[in-house]
């Protein structure tokens, strides 16, 4: 990546974040706490290349080096000031609206991310802590709408899609609009940004105001995933385990398209939490599709889920392909279980809180060579368990593609070495494989791609 033009500014929100005290600034500062500092540029960097198509975390920070931000405490609130910044983020000098809107957006998370863990009520060490945290996080962004009835759909996906995928994925985008339902995705490109197009225009047709494109995301993948325009509520979670806990929280039903490891590593942690016992009568309308180009992709999906977690894992998942408003009409049916099941238990509409969820899929995950080698992938296993463990060992592929910890750790050590049952390994390298050979791994147009991993059985 070529380093692009920059620009000096002076950028302050418009009502996005409340005054930040002396003690935050200083938190966000570099003699504060450079820690925090450097986690709040590296996502203001991520941000500000918004509409870049890079997807390499290491690249980008490389491309920028002397790009700084610095937080100054103002009478009237708190003032950014922005040298090197990329200059794509401006127009005429002045940063476009939704960059500066997502800016603040990541100040607000990560300080409040600090503080809140700063304090005494966060209880890290239990399941239901770790989801108060979760909540606490959500609310604090007013992401929690209390009385809006289910309508909130999660599309998961690659950012490394085909052009005729990515169509694809606006024309269920535009069904579900057409619906009047919101759309929540990880904000990035790809997938991540087609239904929000698609629901925009949807939306406008319906003469609808207040519509919600919800992004949510985390630090190791903002970098490398920078956020889309179209997201209006940015939420910057403190790892990938809570982000991904927070999309089955806030959404009230998802919808998969073809993607990679990524989009693998969601759907195992999806599939593991419905397969708990506790979950067994719990409505979540779950949905894969993409277009007829796409069938293999989805097909090799679903293999592996049947070679690996069974025919109860088959259960709990509808294949739609080429059918987008069979998708909306589904999805939309879906919703009206779940919005009957929370009136007669009471339970949120905002916040699923009955959705049983074990620690051993809260539980952060830090991507080692030993821990990814130590893994625990034996058939012997409970469904929910290996299912853990197999979204894992995808989130630690991911790393090692896209994340500047893992481009580094593979860099320095090799490849990760992932160790099985052979009834598990061979289908897990048959996905792999034809993940590489369908140009799942990275974006189209790019070097020919190097694993990060070795399966070994």
């Amino acid at each position: 990546m070529q380093p692009r033009h920059v620009i000096n500014a002076s950028v302050s929100p418009k009502g996005s974040l409340e005054t930040l005290s002396q003690r935050e600034v200083q938190q966000l500062s570099e003699a504060g706490s450079g820690s925090i500092y450097a986690l709040f540029r590296q996502c203001a960097l991520a941000i500000l290349n918004t509409g870049a198509h890079v997807d390499n975390a290491k690249t980008i920070l490389d491309a920028y080096k002397d790009f700084e931000v610095r937080i100054h405490q103002q009478d009237r609130g708190v003032r950014l000031e922005l040298l090197n910044a990329p200059a794509d983020a401006f127009v005429d000098g002045e940063m476009i609206a939704s960059t500066r809107e997502m800016l603040f957006s990541a100040l607000r998370d990560i300080v409040y991310t600090e503080s809140e863990l700063a304090s005494q009520r966060i209880d890290l060490e239990s399941s239901q802590g770790i989801t108060d945290y979760v909540f606490h996080l959500l609310r604090n962004a007013r992401t929690l709408r209390p009385g809006v009835e289910p309508k909130m759909v999660v599309c998961w996906g690659g950012h490394s899609i085909s052009t005729e995928e990515y169509q694809y994925t606006k024309k269920v985008g535009h069904e579900l609009g057409l619906r009047k339902l919101d759309v929540c995705t990880g904000c990035g490109p790809g997938v991540m940004k087609g239904p929000m197009k698609g629901a925009t225009i949807a939306h406008a047709k319906q003469r609808m105001s207040g519509s919600r494109y919800l992004g949510l995301t985390e630090p190791g993948i903002i970098a490398a995933e920078a956020p889309n325009p179209i997201v209006n509520e940015l939420v910057i979670l403190p790892d990938i385990e809570k982000r991904l806990e927070a999309f089955v929280r806030v959404g009230h039903g998802i919808i998969i398209f073809p993607g990679g490891a990524g989009t693998a590593e969601e759907f195992l942690y999806l599939l593991g939490i419905l397969m708990h016992p506790d979950n067994r009568d719990l409505p979540f309308p779950v949905i894969l599709t993409g277009p007829k180009s796409a069938a293999p992709y989805l097909e090799q999906l679903h293999a592996f889920v049947g070679a690996t977690l069974g025919d109860a894992a088959h259960s709990l998942y509808q294949i739609i392909i080429d059918d987008p408003a069979e998708v909306a009409r589904q999805m939309t049916e879906g919703l009206k279980e779940v919005k009957q099941f929370r009136r007669e238990r009471n339970d949120a509409f905002h916040f699923n809180w009955l959705l049983k969820i074990d620690e051993g899929f809260q539980r952060p995950f830090d991507p080692t060579h030993a821990n990814m080698a130590g893994l625990q992938l034996d058939r012997a296993l409970p469904s929910h368990e290996l299912a853990a463990n197999l979204r894992r060992a995808f989130s630690g592929i991911v790393a090692g593609n896209v994340k500047d910890k893992g481009i580094r750790l593979i860099e320095k050590h090799g490849p990760y070495e992932i160790h099985g049952d052979t009834a598990i390994m061979q289908p897990l390298d048959h996905l792999l494989k034809s993940f590489v050979q369908q140009h799942r791994m990275k974006l189209p147009g790019g070097a020919a791609y190097v694993p990060c991993y070795r399966v070994v059985s």
